[in-house]
């Protein structure tokens, strides 16, 4: 029998810790194994039973005042000892901007492999391992790998994967009393990041601009729609990683987003977009290009200009109130 045995989850995001569960729980279910849930921090107790009822089988809470401000190399440390205490086969890690400093060095410690942004996690019985699915080379190819040794490290991008509920399960809840670490770097003052409007995430309507959108005020004209609609604007990452306009935008390597309406006005649809947009109840494409690749993933398609489409809709969807 193997030494490695179970599957652990950890995100300093509960959300994502509560995706990564549902996914989890049904790796744990196919292994026949336990679930367990890492849960670090300061007065952190409280949220156990959420995590108990979104699948897992086990948490094991380290509460300490100590924990109140995040430190990479003190929560490294901490996992690490719980993870080597047990030997699972498998970690999820929430590969939010903290996740993806944690896990190479989480990684590193314990002399395994890590696998990064992965959209997909399949488990082969026979070899017992689990194959991760990651969108590579901008979204132009999509690549599965495997680690040679464990636990099998794989970071996840949040709204990857569905939360599961089970409000009667029943869970082991463990404290953990270690010895916390004083980082080597001190804290000395936190500045909140200016936020406009709503988090595109949250948002149940998205209009969203790509490349065919040729200057930032043309913008103007997608906001216009998502007034109407009551919605949100966004862009496609050669928009704000590129050209600059922005400093966030839509896909697998900006924000995940599943809304019941997407507009992608003038976006091409490459496998990077794509992943990040595949939730979405309904997608609708506006593209001069009838090759674009967002036609393949749209439920519905306008071949056009969106400089010609986008105010036709507006004068018509104003007209209908």
């Amino acid at each position: 029998m193997s030494e490695y045995k179970g599957i652990f989850v950890y995100s300093e995001d509960k959300t994502v810790s509560l995706e990564l569960l549902g996914k989890g729980r049904q790796l744990a279910n196919e292994l026949n194994a336990d679930l367990t849930c890492i849960l670090i921090g300061s007065n952190v107790a409280s949220n156990t039973e959420e995590l108990i009822t979104g699948g897992a089988d086990k948490i094991y809470v380290v509460d300490n005042p100590d924990l109140q401000s995040f430190s990479t190399e003190t929560y490294a440390d901490l996992i690490t000892q719980l993870v080597s205490k047990d030997n699972p086969e498998i970690f999820l890690i929430g590969a939010t901007k903290r996740g993806k400093d944690l896990a190479p060095k989480i990684a590193t410690r314990l002399e395994t492999g890590c696998v990064t942004d992965c959209v997909k996690l399949d488990f082969d019985p026979e070899k017992r391992i689990v194959k991760m699915g990651r969108v590579v080379y901008a979204g132009k190819a999509f690549a599965l790998q495997t680690c040679r040794t464990k636990p099998q490290i794989a970071t996840v991008p949040p709204r990857t994967f569905e939360r599961y509920e089970d409000k009667n399960r029943k869970g082991q809840i463990e404290k953990v009393d270690i010895p916390v670490k004083k980082p080597v770097t001190e804290l000395v003052e936190v500045h909140e990041k200016a936020v406009s409007g709503a988090r595109i995430e949250d948002a149940n309507i998205i209009i969203c601009g790509g490349r065919g959108m040729k200057s930032k005020e043309d913008f103007k004209l997608l906001e216009e729609l998502a007034e109407v609609l009551q919605g949100q604007v966004s862009c496609s990452r050669p928009i704000a990683a590129d050209r600059g306009w922005f400093t966030e935008w839509v896909g697998l390597s900006g924000h995940k987003v599943k809304p019941s309406l997407y507009i992608a006005c003038g976006v091409s649809g490459v496998i990077q977009h794509v992943a990040g947009i595949r939730d979405s109840r309904t997608i609708v494409a506006i593209n001069d290009n009838p090759e674009a690749p967002i036609f393949s993933v749209a439920d519905y398609g306008i071949v056009g200009n969106a400089y010609e489409v986008v105010p036709e809709l507006v004068k018509v969807l104003k007209s209908k109130k």
